[in-house]
């Protein structure tokens, strides 16, 4: 589906500057990870892990190996990979991404870092992106319509198109996000509090928070004792603000909240909520604050 593309912002009108390279869309996106979120909810905590990776009899259906360009991970229980294309997304281009999905397998044995238990799940769950700047209508109504592949792992088509303003430079990125799951039972992946709606980790990181509200005066070692580490595993509930840094540092992937405005402040120091959370320890999470509390009411989407 071939488009005009044309923005106009503060009576100014800017010109389609489109990527010249496949690498150079790859290195944006790894400097803008969020233009890879699908959604809100459930897809909305997404963490480049590594790109350019080697899969041996990646494309199968043309009997060669293959190379991903990026492999994501979506919150605590998905691993994401992304197909870029700078052409118009078209069957063939799915069909692509699904011979990658045909060998996900490979990833985690040849890579184990990129998987292990402390990210949640013992196994992870997958998704496919395919990125490009147009799409192929029949292709759009596939993905619109929920397509999954094997009939498990949800595909989404993201278009992400770049403008510059002739006058001073500057860049402007559009994206439209095209994902549909078609879930239709409650599977502990989107919750409801006050009105709003989150997903595991943030579900966490905003009861917390309340609880804090209602109890101001509440230490670690109190707020410990109500949400031992136990009942999210590895990494606990919550932590100090610094030993979270540090995990990041070590690391180099996100486990907790660190952002200024998802800390929370207590009466004797500054805490970072875990962000890895699975269907079993959410669970966990929302029978403890069920026994504390009835002023909390989470309603499960």
């Amino acid at each position: 589906m071939n488009l005009f593309k044309q923005i106009s912002a503060n009576n100014i009108t800017l010109e389609e500057f489109r990527f010249l390279k496949e690498l150079a869309m790859e290195a944006y996106l790894i400097e803008n990870q969020n233009i890879l979120k699908l959604d809100n909810y459930e897809f909305n905590d997404v963490e480049i892990i590594d790109a350019e990776i080697a899969l041996k009899e990646g494309r199968k259906s043309q009997s060669k190996n293959g190379r991903i360009d990026i492999l994501a991970k979506y919150g605590s229980e998905y691993l994401g990979i992304i197909e870029l294309k700078l052409e118009e997304l078209q069957e063939k281009h799915l069909l692509q991404l699904e011979d990658y999905l045909s060998e996900r397998l490979q990833l985690i044995k040849k890579f184990p870092e990129f998987w292990n238990k402390e990210d949640g799940d013992a196994e992870p769950k997958w998704v496919g992106v395919l990125v490009g700047n147009t799409a192929d209508k029949k292709l759009i109504d596939k993905i619109q319509n929920g397509y999954k592949y094997g009939e498990q792992i949800p595909i989404a088509l993201i278009l992400l198109n770049r403008f510059r303003n002739p006058q001073n430079g500057e860049i402007y990125v559009i994206s439209d996000t095209c994902f549909k799951t078609n879930s239709t039972t409650k599977d502990y992946s989107k919750f409801k509090l006050n009105g709003t709606l989150y997903n595991k980790g943030r579900l966490v990181n905003a009861v917390i928070k309340e609880y804090v509200s209602l109890n101001p005066e509440i230490t670690f070692a109190k707020l410990e004792r109500d949400f031992p580490k136990k009942i999210q595993g590895s990494f606990g509930v919550f932590t100090q603000k610094e030993d979270a840094e540090k995990i990041y540092i070590r690391s180099n992937r996100i486990r907790h909240h660190i952002k200024p405005n998802e800390l929370i402040h207590l009466s004797d120091c500054t805490i970072a909520t875990c962000s890895q959370w699975n269907t079993s320890n959410i669970k966990e999470f929302i029978k403890q604050i069920s026994k504390l509390t009835d002023k909390i009411r989470i309603e499960i989407i």
